[in-house]
């Protein structure tokens, strides 16, 4: 006896197989439905072309699919739908046109996801090359790659072309003309390629506040590109313009319309969390931008309606809770989506990510599943008619398998590896004697250890800001431990300042307070002429610089929450430089330090701990080392409990002074008491040896981490990637300096001085003439990297994601800079 069929889901697709009869009667309906056919085709081939396009919603029933947008960097699919209760109907993930091939392992590992959950795919298309050079060609080009990678994908394609185009903090932003002609020039190919298959979806932002800052590729006025944009022909464009129309590109292009319309009250300026108010998301679809985005665009045309959002929550900001403000939203979205006011709302892709952001808010929490009541929220989805998983056939043959991950006992070799080589390191010094000559012997006053430690910390922090995709990433991001270059970049600043003025301060405190003061002064300047001088660089068109002058994420601002791809205007407000009179924050706004690259932000955090260092030297001077210490640390709790922000400056935002000055300072009382300390642990070998037995296994852990930097990368499957992700943000975040964050620095530069001292002579013939000089001169390095990153951001060939030439690149990078080094280059000038 055949088991019985499965009830069926909620949401079957409508392209689900059926079994065909094959009865007298069904052959009758079967001809009928034959000539049918022809005279529809006839009927088509007689009508005119460019016609609006067909488009449905993916239920039979048409209820509105729940999609998520999630950091696949750090999350998956399976995790999503173990957090949640249910997996999504929709997946989406960003490609790039023209499209990369570097990008082909992440677009099929995505898509291997959603098959494995019975999802469709969202597809989002950020161009990276100008609107004007997406033609026919390119975009055959990028079709192609798409069909190729999607092939066997059972689950509808939504293509998503350039979403937020009305927005000014896009690359393709704010340029109606063109965005129309690319979009027109993507569509076309799909419909010829793959029509059944995918579904264009034109999406703004929501225009509440358009034409916001305005971007300055936006067309001039006069133009007729910006008679697109003066909807109502006065002349201007300003807020009385619509939002939507002018970026239209036409009802045969486009399948679905979408809206990403958040809940952020912020408006640009400082984060605040809000409670949604009444009605909030219907005024939303229907009263923004001074056009009813549902009546014109959804029901006039006919066109299934795709709305991205999510609620913003920072942290750092205080007042609502996290559970009331999303809890909120959510209610309100779902009921609006499956409302008969909203009937044709065909899937609601909520964006499941947190930010950081180097200038406005630090840290933002769009997420749903990680709201404190999340049983909650799963319990409002499964009464509500939102479809869920699977609604195409679940691909078995698909799975998702993350590449380059060793599972099983493979992991746990690495980590009897690992130890075993820890045994041999720390037992052949004292049982071959030929080996125990090869300690460090330097009678210098200037320990070289330091230097070539400080020198691996900026090697660090160059390649991390250069941006490029490369092999020595593999090493920077995280690999030696939960560690990066700006952490020990901070710390030896402080162990420096302790080592140079502490043995000064007990005969001339007055010199090391004017030295300090002087030395601060001139850093001082130099980020001033820094931040100026980036600006005034971007005014000239032909130097692209938008890698200093912008920061890519998804965070706030303006922009307030969107996708991968947005960009965070740094020098947002300093083009009124110009005007007359000059706005009063503007000014202020220079001074404090509120403008500039987000690469050297740190700047502004070292000048005030230089400032403030002589305080700290003088009382180590009179014997008060453990009360510098619990002073210290209590800031640092206060810091990392409370969030408070102690100057508008831009370093607050990734560097908060109350957090960061823990390292500054406890680098400061080791450099003190240098010698002491050095001696200390010579005679403690057993807490040495703990020290760097804790560096091993902090190493052995970030392993686990599921962020691939790129496809030469490796992981091991320590935990589940859900677990990793909660122990990182529990006790590894990077911004707050997490609690295991620090332990993890502090113990690093033990266990790393300690290899150094055993092992010196081998290492600095290695590598020490590499490191020690750049060591010696890391503000130097620090200063110029910055003007290194703008003449890579102006060579295309770096922006393809070749991981091979990129990393050609960083060679020539470093290499320039140490050559600099060695040649003093600019010492008189530039600080050292």
């Amino acid at each position: 006896m055949p088991s019985p069929a499965p009830p069926p889901n909620r949401a079957q697709s409508t392209f689900q197989a059926r079994p065909v009869q094959t009865d007298p009667a069904g052959l009758r309906r079967l001809a009928c439905s034959l000539v049918l056919t022809l005279f529809l085709a006839v009927l088509a081939v007689l009508l005119p072309a460019g016609s609006a396009r067909a488009a449905e919603n993916l239920t039979e029933d048409g209820e509105p699919l729940l999609g998520a947008v999630l950091d696949w960097g750090e999350d998956s699919a399976a995790g999503f739908a173990e957090r949640l209760g249910a997996p999504p109907a929709v997946f989406g993930h960003e490609i790039s046109i023209p499209f990369r091939a570097s990008e082909e392992p992440n677009v099929r590992q995505f898509l291997g996801q959603a098959a494995a959950q019975g999802s469709h795919a969202l597809l989002t298309v950020t161009p990276t090359d100008p609107l004007e050079q997406i033609d026919a060609a390119a975009a055959s080009e990028f079709t192609a790659a798409v069909t190729r990678i999607s092939a066997g994908f059972r689950g509808k394609l939504l293509i998503r072309f350039a979403p937020d185009m009305n927005a000014s903090w896009v690359d393709w932003g704010q340029q109606p003309a063109a965005y129309r002609s690319a979009f027109r020039a993507v569509a076309a190919e799909f419909r010829q390629s793959d029509d059944d298959g995918t579904v264009m979806v034109w999406e703004p932002y929501l225009g509440r506040d358009y034409p916001f800052e305005r971007s300055r590729r936006a067309p001039a006025p006069g133009s007729d590109g910006f008679a697109l944009l003066d909807t109502n022909g006065d002349g201007n464009w300003d807020r009385s313009d619509g939002a939507y129309a002018p970026y239209y590109p036409g009802d045969d292009a486009v399948e679905w319309v979408g809206l990403t319309a958040v809940h952020d009250d912020t408006a640009g300026k400082a984060a605040v969390n809000t409670v949604p108010a009444a009605g909030e998301l219907p005024g939303m679809l229907t009263a923004s931008g001074n056009e009813d985005f549902y009546a014109d665009y959804v029901q006039q045309r006919d066109k299934p309606l795709l709305l991205q959002t999510a609620a913003f929550y920072s942290p750092s900001a205080g007042g609502v809770a996290e559970t009331e403000i999303k809890g909120a939203w959510w209610e309100q979205v779902l009921e609006t989506a499956t409302s008969a006011r909203f009937e044709k709302t065909a899937a609601v892709v909520w964006d499941e990510r947190t930010s950081t952001m180097d200038a406005g808010v630090a840290s933002i929490d769009w997420t749903i599943t990680g709201t404190p009541d999340v049983a909650a929220i799963r319990a409002r989805l499964e009464a509500s008619a939102l479809v869920t998983a699977p609604v195409t056939p679940v691909d078995a043959a698909r799975p998702y398998n993350q590449p380059n991950t060793l599972t099983g006992a493979a992991v746990w070799s690495v980590g009897a590896a690992l130890l075993i080589v820890l045994a041999l390191l720390w037992q052949v010094p004292r049982k071959v004697p030929a080996v125990a000559s090869w300690g460090y012997r330097d009678e210098s006053a200037r320990d070289s250890r330091v230097d070539f430690l400080r020198g691996l910390a900026i090697v660090f922090v160059v390649v991390n800001h250069l941006g490029m995709t490369s092999l020595f990433q593999l090493l920077t991001q995280e690999t030696i431990g939960f560690v990066s270059g700006a952490e020990l970049f901070v710390l030896f600043s402080g162990l420096v300042v302790g080592m140079v003025y502490g043995p000064r301060v007990a005969d001339d405190f007055g010199t090391v307070v004017d030295l300090t003061s002087r030395r601060a002064a001139k850093l001082y300047m130099v980020a001033l002429v820094v931040l100026l001088g980036v600006f005034l660089v971007s005014l000239l068109p032909i130097v692209h610089v938008d890698a200093l002058t912008t920061y890519l994420d998804q965070g706030t601002g303006e922009a307030g929450h969107g996708s991968a791809g947005r960009t965070y205007n740094l020098y947002a407000g300093m083009e009124s430089l110009f005007q007359f009179p000059v706005p009063a924050q503007v000014v202020p706004g220079i001074f404090l330090l509120q403008f500039g690259p987000w690469q050297f932000n740190v700047m502004g955090l070292y000048v005030i701990l230089l400032l403030l260092s002589p305080l700290v030297l003088a009382a180590l001077n009179r014997g008060k080392t453990l009360w510098v210490l619990a002073a210290t640390l209590m800031l640092y709790a206060v810091g990392t409990v409370t969030r408070a922000r102690l100057l508008p400056s831009q370093f607050e935002d990734s560097f908060p002074l109350l957090v960061w000055q823990v390292l500054f300072v406890i680098g400061l009382v080791a450099g003190f008491h240098q010698r002491s300390v050095v001696a200390w642990f010579s005679q403690h070998t057993r807490v040495v040896a703990a020290c760097t037995l804790a560096t091993v296994a902090f190493a052995f852990l970030s392993w686990g981490n599921p962020y691939l930097t790129n496809g030469f990368d490796a992981r091991l499957a320590i935990i589940p990637d859900t677990l990793y992700r909660t122990l990182y943000d529990g006790y590894f975040a990077r911004t707050y300096l997490a609690p295991g964050r620090l332990v993890n620095v502090l113990v690093l530069v033990v266990g790393y001085y300690a290899f150094l001292t055993a092992y010196w002579r081998p290492v600095k013939s290695a590598l020490g003439w590499f490191f020690i000089p750049l060591g010696r001169a890391t503000l130097y390095v620090f200063i110029l990297h910055v003007v290194l990153i703008a003449v890579v951001a102006n060579v295309p060939a770096l922006r393809q994601g070749n991981v091979l030439l990129n990393s050609a690149a960083c060679v020539v990078v470093l290499c320039l800079l140490w050559v600099m080094v060695r040649m003093r280059f600019l010492f008189r000038i530039i600080p050292r």
